[in-house]
């Protein structure tokens, strides 16, 4: 079960970044078919190379496991860029979100 979902969401992070397996595998100081090992489910991270791909995605290991959250990196930077904003700016932003969490009838 878990492996399944690492596997799943390992690849949809990287996707999100738009970095090869290759590129992923030698940025972690890997044999460059390490991830693509990974994504066919032929090995498994230790701990600590876990950590390293939580590090390479600049998540937490707690978002890369958060179900809820599909693109923790994005999430992420959004929140670093919203931190700059004035009260006026951030009553926009909570509105833009809130009309695009409605669905059209």
């Amino acid at each position: 079960m878990y492996e399944e979902f690492f596997v799943e969401r390992l690849s949809s992070l990287r996707n999100q970044k738009n970095v090869s397996a290759r590129e992923m595998s030698l940025a972690l100081g890997q044999n460059e078919s390490y991830i693509n090992r990974i994504e066919n489910r032929l090995a498994f991270p230790s701990m600590q190379v876990f950590f390293y791909i939580c590090e390479y995605f600049q998540i937490t290991p707690q978002e890369f496991f958060d179900v809820k959250n599909p693109a923790p990196g994005k999430i992420n930077q959004i929140s670093e860029e919203i931190k700059n904003l004035d009260d006026i700016q951030l009553d926009t932003i909570i509105a833009v979100v809130k009309g695009l969490q409605h669905k059209p009838k």
